[in-house]
């Protein structure tokens, strides 16, 4: 199957974010025919106050950034797995970051919110507070094209190994990851933290970034990593983006998966270590001598 990895520099503009959107999927249908189109984390919306985020926040299904996704899925026979999208739902005090995704007729066959929220105070001293605006989502969604089972999350969920033991224990092939990783973290941990993921639960990881920058309200630069990538199983990189907007490709291939299974058989050897006993030491007990129990 292969996979193209939109890599955008969004704004908080959804005519402009919609129409670059659109562009470079059309560039990658053109250049590059893939089977699965995946989109950046807040492709229809980047920056802004909460206010403006809360106003900017669009409906699934119906709104604006849902239903051109859904009308080019449906002219270009290619599935694609939305980014994500800022979901307004009607009673809810605050909105959803959302992925969406269609297959190639144009018909939405799954949606996933994000799960874990990144409310972190950087060491620049940069606050981000997602939550302020976000509601966590609480399900998760795993959806099968191309003969592989492809499962979602998206950008600060990567920190969280037991999300991904969940989902490779529900037979995951691949790690669908749209993000907009800060530069400050991503230039450290992006890297490291998509092949660890890769490697550890030997699936296929498709990390699709924002790049760029954008100002917050009191004028603050907020520079995002970019850096978009396809890992194997093995936690080769087989395709990795720059800092500039763009199409990245590669193709992925079920005997890959089968050949890094075969070679370590981490499934057949895994053990639920989650309800066993903890025995703890002190420092000082650990100092003792060990009674010589053979005499």
């Amino acid at each position: 199957m292969k996979i193209s990895l939109i890599q955008m520099n969004a704004r908080p503009d959804r005519a402009y974010n919609l129409a670059e959107a659109s562009r470079l999927m059309l560039k990658a249908v053109r250049n590059e025919r893939p089977d699965l189109i995946v989109l950046p984390e807040h492709f229809d919306w980047t920056g802004g106050t909460a206010a403006e985020k809360q106003a900017a926040a669009d409906l699934i299904p119906g709104g604006r950034a849902y239903n051109m996704v859904q009308r080019f899925a449906a002219e270009h026979g290619v599935a694609i797995h939305a980014g994500s999208i800022l979901e307004s739902v009607p009673g809810h005090d605050r909105i959803f970051n959302t992925s969406v995704v269609f297959n190639a007729n144009g018909t939405q066959i799954g949606a996933y919110r994000k799960i874990h929220l990144f409310d972190i105070i950087a060491p620049d001293g940069k606050r981000y507070a997602e939550s302020e605006t976000v509601a966590p989502g609480n399900q998760l969604l795993i959806y099968e094209i191309g003969g592989f089972r492809i499962a979602c999350c998206i950008c600060y969920d990567l920190r969280f190994s037991r999300l991904f033991d969940r989902l490779a224990s529900e037979k995951a092939d691949v790690f669908v990851l749209p993000a907009a990783f800060t530069a400050q973290t991503g230039k450290y941990h992006w890297e490291v933290l998509c092949r660890a993921r890769a490697i550890e639960f030997q699936a296929f990881m498709v990390a699709c970034g924002q790049c760029g920058s954008y100002k917050t309200p009191g004028g603050e630069e907020r520079h995002m990593f970019g850096n978009s990538m396809i890992c194997d199983p093995w936690g080769q990189i087989l395709a990795r983006a720059d800092d500039r907007p763009g199409v990245l490709s590669a193709r992925i291939e079920r005997d890959r998966l089968r050949q890094v299974r075969g070679w370590i058989p981490m499934e057949a050897h895994r053990v639920d270590v989650t309800a066993m006993p903890l025995a703890t030491a002190s420092a000082t007990m650990a100092n003792r001598r060990v009674p010589d129990v053979t005499s």
